[in-house]
């Protein structure tokens, strides 16, 4: 299962929708492909939902809700199958890794050592908290007593991005189970076969007919029914700050569900003449070119200061010359396929903006191979924060590196940004450090670091990125109402 020859060569099991702890097929009858970008094969045929079963999908999460056990269940026996359901991933790593890795284009070495890990993780970690959701007493003025309640919001909707299929459906799920809601995932149609698994693994650890639905299909249908009904009580979106916008829209227009964005991003790492070079290298290298670009806290915009400059460019160029591109299940390969060919082209088109508004090419801006959605790492200099390059989220391997004077410039260019989502500080001077980070308007400061995740932590960004977090008992707390209740202290004169 470990080896993989550029064709299908693994039994794909579930390709239905999961309404109701049963796979079946989508109202209409419809299936659509989804294919490997590695080779543009088909892997399989997956049922499309549209808004005949998100009605359906929503009305089992309602009764499981409304009526099932599941929130009413003590917290220390959904921690109990939530603690089943993660051990159930850890016996199929081999399967979940191999699916993310065909479907996606990951590697597949990382999903297994990193991503099925991180999930496990994220399971466990909510699963211990599930028993620790509690209010607060309050003194209140005069002959009066009162206590918060926390309870669960009620039906979720989540909608998962393709670059990270498992992390994504578990940063999502995780909480939200722990808290004691019911939900539907409308997984990315790009990246459907993880999602449906996962639906099967929770059903076999006891988790409750109803409480975890998945809707497989296209944003503008499944995706649009879910942000758009009546009966959703909160939507969860990890997604384009584009696609961010229409969310809320119809989140607002609906029902005034409550809404949490996790948007784009296109953050700074900013690397001070003090750094070890070679450390700074690397990590500026992994902070772009990690899982082919596309992830959302990338650090795509590179500020080097000008003591170290010229040899920091000599150095990453020589890097992304080295890294290897081609098959993800080849434990030496290092960068696999972009997820398919529109966002191959699109990464492509933001290469040709780079050269046409005078950035300078200093290594790939080329496709790779004679199959398959593959790029090689791209790095731009002279490159200002005007062009598109430098302002627009890419989602591929393309590094723009621009020079530096002063603090007070590395701040002021960092900031010159609409997201807000992460950010990375290299130096070896704390002061540098604290003042830099204390000044960026991020929701994550790497410092001589990057794209350092765990469970405890919460991630989400500031402006155009987004609100709302995820991971840490913040992202708990975004599924859970708060309810006052206030009682005379002696019979009341008024009853």
């Amino acid at each position: 299962m470990g080896s993989y020859n550029g064709s299908v060569g693994f039994k794909i099991q579930f390709t239905k929708l999961f309404i109701n702890g049963q796979f079946v097929d989508a109202v209409s009858g419809k299936t659509f492909e989804t294919r490997d970008p590695s080779n543009g094969e088909v892997i399989a045929s997956v049922a499309e939902g549209d808004k005949a079963d998100v009605d359906l999908a929503v009305k089992a999460a309602r009764n499981a809700f409304d009526n099932g056990a599941w929130p009413r269940m003590s917290g220390y026996e959904r921690g109990r199958i939530m603690m089943k359901f993660a051990d159930l991933i850890e016996e199929h790593a081999e399967e979940l890794a191999t699916i993310d890795a065909i479907d996606g284009g990951k590697l597949f070495s990382l999903c297994k050592a990193m991503d099925i890990p991180h999930c496990v993780h994220l399971l466990r970690y909510y699963a211990g908290a599930a028993d620790k959701i509690h209010g607060e007493t309050l003194k209140l003025s005069g002959e009066f007593q009162g206590y918060t309640l926390k309870e669960p919001i009620g039906v979720i909707g989540h909608i998962i991005p393709w670059n990270f299929p498992t992390a994504m459906f578990f940063l999502k799920v995780s909480p939200a189970l722990a808290a004691g809601c019911t939900m539907i995932v409308k997984p990315a149609e790009q990246t459907p076969l993880s999602a449906l698994y996962y639906a099967h693994l929770a059903k076999l650890a006891g988790i409750p007919d109803g409480v975890l639905n998945v809707v497989t299909g296209f944003g503008p249908s499944a995706g649009s029914a879910v942000c758009s009904h009546m009966d959703v009580d909160k939507v969860s979106f990890t997604g384009s700050t584009e696609v961010g916008k229409i969310v809320m829209e119809a989140a607002a227009k609906s029902n005034l569900k409550h809404v949490s964005l996790e948007l784009g991003g296109k953050s700074p790492l900013i690397i001070f003449d003090d750094a070890d070079l070679d450390k700074a290298v690397n990590l500026a290298h992994n902070a772009v070119f990690f899982n082919k670009g596309e992830i959302c806290a990338a650090g795509s915009r590179v500020f080097v200061q000008e003591g170290i400059f010229d040899a920091f460019v000599e150095k990453s160029v020589e890097m992304a010359k080295s890294r290897v591109i081609g098959d993800p299940f080849n434990p030496e390969v290092q960068q696999g396929p972009q997820i398919d060919k529109k966002q191959f082209d699109k990464v492509l088109k933001y290469i040709e903006y780079g050269k046409n508004e005078g950035a300078t090419l200093l290594t790939g801006g080329k496709s790779y191979g004679d199959k398959g959605y593959f790029i090689q790492p791209t790095i731009f200099t002279d490159v200002n924060e005007h062009m598109k390059i430098a302002k627009d989220e890419i989602f591929g391997p393309v590094l723009c590196l621009m020079k530096f004077k002063t603090i007070e410039e590395a701040i002021e260019k960092a900031n010159a940004t609409r997201y807000g989502l992460a950010a990375g500080i290299i130096t070896n001077d704390l002061n540098i450090a604290n003042r830099v980070s204390r000044s960026v308007r991020a929701g994550t400061i790497w410092i001589n670091c990057f794209f350092i995740f765990d469970p405890s932590c919460p991630f989400g960004g500031f402006k155009m990125s987004g609100f709302g977090k995820d991971q840490g008992l913040d992202a708990m707390e975004k599924y859970l109402n708060v309810k006052s209740v206030i009682t005379p202290i002696y019979s009341s004169p008024w009853l």
